[in-house]
This record gives structure tokens, C-alpha cells and sequence, in this order.
């Protein structure tokens, strides 16, 4: 299976990639990384993000999900998917699920403001919540509990798909 945690940046995509990676013994990949350099730099200077900027990002990411599901390996990506046009993308069959991180836009913005430095900068999440179209087929994830309550229902959530 693959499965990729989707949200708006801060929302944890990467830290709860990386637990479901270590419970279940799955390689994880940081979608972050995919982005070409461009867009990289546009991120840096605060600039957003626009469709024709993701697609060489989801087409990349695309071409990891066929070649896990070639080889038949169990993956976990860390990605934004936004918009319901990149989450087709990257739906290449059935085998691909979404785990949708759902918090509030304060919440998130308190939380980046917060932590480490990133290239992604909290000015630039209020775009990011103008583009995000709720997914209607993913496993729901409140991220408004403790990370170990986060981490906690989305095993027993993915155990329950897996079975």
C-alpha cells in the first residue's frame, strides 16, 4: 500500500509520515525534496506556489508511487496534495490512500510559528488554506490532540484499511 500524508504545511506531515515509516517498517519519503529548485526558491521568498509550479513536483512524486507499486513495497510520502487535480495525480490505483491532517488555521500557524526554521514560512499558509480542497475519500486525522493521540488512531486507523 501506499500512503501519503496530506495537508497544508505545519499541519505535521512529516512527523507522522515518519511514525507510520517506523511502525510498520515502510520507506518514507519526503515530498519537500521533489520540488525542483524553482519552486524551492519561490518558497523562500514567500512566493506561492501556482499549478504549472507543482506538476513537474506531483509527476515526480508519481514516478516513486508506480515504481513502489511496481515492486510491490509498502511507502509512506509526506505531501501537501492540495487540491483534489494533485491527489489524481498521484492516485496512480487503488492501492494509494490519503491521510488527511485536518486542523484549524490558527492552530497550525501558532504550531509554525513555533518551529525550527523551514523553508516555508508561516506568512504563506493563509494560500496554502485558499487552495486546500478537503479530500473526500481519505482517512481524517484531527491534529488538534496530543502527537502520540495523533500517531495513536492512525495506526489503529491504517490497521483497520490494511486488513
Amino acid at each position: 500500500m501506499i500512503f501519503i500524508v496530506m495537508g497544508v504545511s505545519g499541519s505535521g506531515k512529516t512527523t507522522v509520515a515518519k511514525a507510520v515509516s517506523n511502525k510498520f517498517g515502510w520507506k518514507y519519503y519526503e515530498g519537500d525534496e521533489y520540488h525542483p529548485a524553482e519552486n524551492v526558491e519561490k518558497m523562500k521568498n514567500w512566493i506561492p506556489l501556482n499549478d504549472e509550479d507543482r506538476l513537474p513536483w506531483l509527476l515526480s512524486l508519481r514516478k516513486v508511487i508506480e515504481e513502489a507499486i511496481s515492486k510491490r513495497e509498502n511507502i509512506v510520502i509526506s505531501c501537501s496534495a492540495l487540491k483534489e487535480a494533485y491527489r489524481k495525480i498521484l492516485k496512480v490505483s487503488e492501492e494509494v490512500k490519503f491521510i488527511y491532517l485536518k486542523g484549524s488555521y490558527d492552530l497550525i500557524r501558532k504550531r509554525m510559528e513555533e518551529r525550527i526554521p523551514h523553508f516555508f514560512k508561516p506568512e504563506m499558509l493563509k494560500s496554502q488554506f485558499d487552495v486546500l480542497k478537503e479530500p473526500q475519500q481519505a482517512i481524517e486525522i484531527d491534529i488538534s490532540k496530543s502527537s502520540e493521540s495523533i500517531i495513536g488512531d492512525l495506526i489503529d486507523k491504517i490497521n483497520a484499511v490494511r486488513k
